[in-house]
């Protein structure tokens, strides 16, 4: 073999090389294009994913925070309805308590309509024509003696009151042994201390009492408040629902 076969030979062999180098080359060329391809698909679902995620994160912080703000905003309507129903209901016994006062004047004409005149039913327990402040404190009295049960009790009740307790005193004692069965009670009516007077624009938030009488064992174990304004307490948180109801039976909160 001369030379020049050799040189054929070589460059037939160097061809050879280079056309494989190029094929492997253009094989890891698209291998390592298709794995970029595969790889930058993988990073863009991911970061579609993640932005997906993320977006559902903020929609349900909005709803939350949507249904929280329509939550306060209702508890606050029913907050504000529930006020004014105590303001409503707080005036009326006011203007109850003001009635309170023409009873112990003697200038009852029952009270401000149908609600309150069942409270006053059941602060007199009468029906119908309104009985005198006087006979009304001899009730009291009566009732106040079946209640406490004992032989010599202590009275007080408003200097204003002095002379009708101490009119309607012996009938009240008579009346009381009769129904109890029992020997007329020793009643020693306070003559230094009595119960406050009336309410007044002098004295709108000082203590006051109405009318009505207290009366307590000698040794002031036990006391018996009968004063008219508390009747109205009693009477009112008693008839509350009812009073409630007929008020604001329309009304959902």
């Amino acid at each position: 073999m001369n030379d020049a076969d050799v040189s054929k030979q070589i460059q037939q062999m160097v061809r050879f090389i280079r056309q494989e180098a190029e094929e492997k080359a253009n094989e890891i060329s698209v291998s390592a294009e298709e794995e970029f391809n595969i790889e930058k698909l993988q990073l863009v679902e991911a970061e579609k994913k993640k932005i997906r995620q993320e977006y559902e994160r903020k929609e349900k912080q909005v709803e939350v925070r949507k249904k929280i703000e329509y939550s306060m905003q209702l508890n606050a309507s029913r907050i504000k309805v529930l006020q004014a129903q105590d303001d409503l209901v707080s005036a009326m016994k006011d203007a109850a308590a003001k009635e309170l006062l023409k009873v112990s004047d003697g200038h009852h004409h029952g009270f401000l309509g149908e609600l309150v005149e069942k409270v006053g039913e059941e602060i007199f327990h009468v029906k119908g024509e309104p009985r005198n402040y006087e006979h009304l404190l001899k009730d009291l009295i009566v009732q106040s003696l079946l209640r406490l049960k004992e032989p010599a009790v202590l009275l007080r009740c408003r200097k204003a009151d002095l002379n009708l307790v101490n009119k309607v005193l012996d009938s009240a004692k008579q009346e009381y042994a009769s129904k109890a069965g029992v020997h007329e009670p020793e009643i020693l009516v306070d003559n230094d201390v009595f119960l406050p007077p009336a309410p007044s624009h002098h004295n709108e938030h000082g203590l006051h009492c109405s009318g009505g009488v207290v009366l307590a064992s000698r040794d002031g174990k036990i006391v018996f408040e009968n004063t008219l304004d508390a009747r109205l307490d009693v009477v009112f948180r008693k008839k509350l629902p009812e009073i409630r109801k007929l008020l604001f039976s329309q009304i959902a909160v």
